[in-house]
């Protein structure tokens, strides 16, 4: 696995840098490209979801899925339902749960700390994902963070010397979290680091995320679950293909009846903002209570 992770890190950081001045040419935002690689790549690697709950339920000695997907779905519209009551307090802290989720989930090994260490680190580490825009395509970023109502990083705070303060503690922490590490995966998260400079140094905010979001994170999390179906790539990936579909599927649908309804109300781009933001937050709060839950009963056994 540490081979494999080493040589996807290596042909990403490749493709950004490939990729990145390409766009950068071109000139423009394929918003709606955006959308359905996310929804293709990006929500199949947490459409594995479904499987996990059955596992977690059994610690609790439940068998029917009804309650796992009746607790999702609540949790899911709760978040979209404060999100319009509190947009910024919701975005805020959904933002730092993704940082820490992002770090966590993109460091492919363990790492132990005292308490709170390792999870600060892993926060660090994936808040580099969101300070890079902030800090290389201010303007269009905030544009953005505006469409959704948001309005937190406008504050006077938000200067260049403190982004960049954050961004180099962001660099520190990925090289402390891979000290005494062997030498492929200290080279891992320095390309995984250098591959999301590139990015947010080149393209528009939201294709420097989605390809982050796709080729890298959900790549590497659905490899890893590629290799817990089966121990062969090929036998592997089709079992996941296949059971990944009907979720993804279905999210797929209702992310789409989602930006023709809003396109009623608002221009086609800042409907895809809005259903692409807060769809992912509403799925990611569950998804990561999902991972923790399963996380801490693992534990327990």
């Amino acid at each position: 696995m540490e081979k494999i992770n080493f040589r996807h890190s290596l042909i990403f950081f490749n493709f950004c840098i490939f990729i990145s001045p390409f766009y950068f040419l071109l000139n423009f935002e394929p918003i709606i490209f955006c959308l359905i690689l996310i929804l293709i790549l990006g929500v199949s690697h947490g459409a594995f979801d479904n499987v996990k709950g059955e596992k977690l339920l059994r610690f609790f000695g439940y068998r029917s899925l009804f309650s796992f997907y009746l607790a999702y779905i609540i949790i899911s519209i709760l978040i979209i339902f404060f999100w319009l009551l509190f947009p910024n307090t919701v975005l805020l802290l959904f933002l730092i749960v993704a940082a820490f989720h992002f770090g966590k989930e993109d460091t492919t090994f363990s790492f132990r700390g005292k308490f709170m260490i390792a999870e600060f680190l892993y926060f660090l580490k994936g808040s580099a994902v969101i300070i890079a825009p902030l800090l290389f395509q201010n303007e269009k970023t905030l544009e953005i963070f505006r469409i959704l109502n948001f309005y937190v990083f406008e504050s006077n705070m938000f200067t260049n010397q403190f982004l960049i303060t954050l961004l180099c503690l962001s660099f520190l922490s990925s090289l402390f979290l891979s000290n005494e590490k062997s030498a492929d995966l200290k080279g891992l998260m320095m390309m995984d680091f250098f591959s999301l400079i590139i990015l947010n140094l080149f393209l528009t905010p939201v294709l420097a995320f989605t390809i982050y979001f796709c080729f890298l994170h959900s790549v590497r999390h659905s490899i890893t679950l590629i290799f817990e179906l089966d121990k062969s790539l090929k036998s592997g990936l089709k079992k996941f293909i296949y059971r990944a579909i009907p979720l993804t599927f279905v999210t797929g649908v209702i992310f789409l009846m989602a930006v023709y309804f809003l396109s009623n109300f608002y221009g086609l781009n800042d409907a895809i903002y809005k259903v692409i933001f807060i769809g992912l937050a509403s799925l990611t709060f569950p998804h990561i209570l999902l991972e923790y839950l399963l996380e801490k009963n693992e534990k327990r056994t």
